[in-house]
């Protein structure tokens, strides 16, 4: 009885087992139906896409990493998306290294609705007709400030070094963010240092080191303590000035005089890539003017586009500081392009915050 009994156990097991692996297989089927989109965190639903949904129901998955250097990584490492989403400082790294293969530009619907600032960047062709880089999205990054906590402060980058708030402010965990303002500050070109300019920034990094009380990419942690008041200022993109007013948080987002930083960041598609018509389904999805239109009022980013910043009212724009045309902004604004020195620098920075 006892042998029948563990055979019948053993039985069951097995059809579990049997089960939970045809279960297993069917969703990795599934998965692999579906093109996958590496992206940001926040930039994963679908009303990104609108139409792509109509044309592939099964929908996307949308991986995220934490900053383009996360991503590269963990391409470079054989993590095999379909579609990544990197900006433009990097797109001639992830092509040294072989990454990308060529979007023709006759396959986007709305090329030519992109902005020329943008369509025309340098490191973009792939030669007649192609590009590595589809521009999506463009923004800024600076200075996100309690205006009951850090009373008329000077529109300075230099607020982030200010020991009064030593412990209490916090900036951006990215190669391309906290060390292109130390180099401003320090009068030392951010994208094309020779080495005692590199010492410079270095130096100028070491004296902030104790004064942050953390580096990060998390904006969601950094939104939650500006809010508490646990961070009265950090370093944040335009997205995080406009979810805490809308929260009555008493925020500014400073306007430096050394400049803010502009960056645009947009869609790569991947050599080794399968699902080549899905990618171009969903590129188009996203140039679409409504789409645009959702990224320029639920995160304050300007889109790339000029059909959708014209179905957004002129007031909604003025409330969000976003001029119609990026020319207008960048005239203004420090724009992050390709670093020429970005390995070393980030070598750099690493040892700075370890404490070298």
């Amino acid at each position: 009885m006892l042998q029948h009994l563990k055979s019948k156990r053993l039985r069951k097991t097995l059809a579990a087992l049997a089960c939970a692996t045809a279960m297993l297989a069917s969703s990795v089927a599934q998965s692999a139906d579906k093109l996958t989109y590496f992206t940001w965190s926040g930039y994963e639903p679908p009303e990104f896409s609108p139409g792509y949904d109509k044309l592939h129901p099964e929908g996307f998955d949308a991986p995220t990493f934490g900053d383009d250097d996360d991503a590269f990584t963990k391409v470079k490492a054989g993590f095999h998306p379909d579609i990544a989403h990197p900006c433009y400082d990097k797109i001639a790294r992830w092509n040294k290294e072989g990454l990308l293969q060529p979007i023709e530009t006759a396959k986007i619907k709305n090329w030519d609705k992109i902005f020329p600032v943008f369509r025309n960047l340098p490191d973009l062709q792939a030669g007649d007709g192609k590009v590595w880089f589809v521009p999506w999205d463009w923004g800024n990054t600076s200075i996100l400030y309690r205006t009951d906590l850090v009373k008329n402060p000077e529109a300075s980058w230099n607020l982030l070094w200010n020991k009064d708030y030593a412990g209490k402010m916090a900036t951006i965990d990215a190669v391309h963010d906290t060390p292109v303002v130390a180099a401003l500050l320090s009068g030392v070109s951010p994208f094309d240092m020779d080495q005692a300019g590199m010492d410079k920034v270095a130096a100028k990094l070491r004296e902030q080191r104790p004064l942050m009380s953390t580096y990060t990419t998390d904006m969601t942690s950094v939104e939650q303590n500006l809010a508490s008041g646990a961070l009265v200022a950090a370093m944040t993109w335009n997205a995080s000035a406009v979810a805490l007013k809308k929260q009555g948080v008493p925020v500014e987002f400073m306007k430096p005089k050394e400049g803010m930083l502009t960056w645009v960041c947009g869609f790569v598609m991947m050599k080794d890539t399968k699902k080549v018509d899905a990618a171009y389904d969903f590129i188009n999805s996203r140039l679409e003017p409504e789409a645009g239109a959702k990224l320029i009022n639920d995160y304050g980013y300007g889109a790339s586009t000029s059909s959708a910043f014209a179905s957004v009212k002129k007031e909604d724009l003025e409330k969000l500081q976003l001029p119609a045309d990026p020319d207008v902004m960048l005239k203004s604004t420090i724009f992050t392009g390709p670093m020429k020195q970005s390995d070393e620098l980030a070598k750099m920075f690493e040892k700075v915050k370890a404490g070298g």
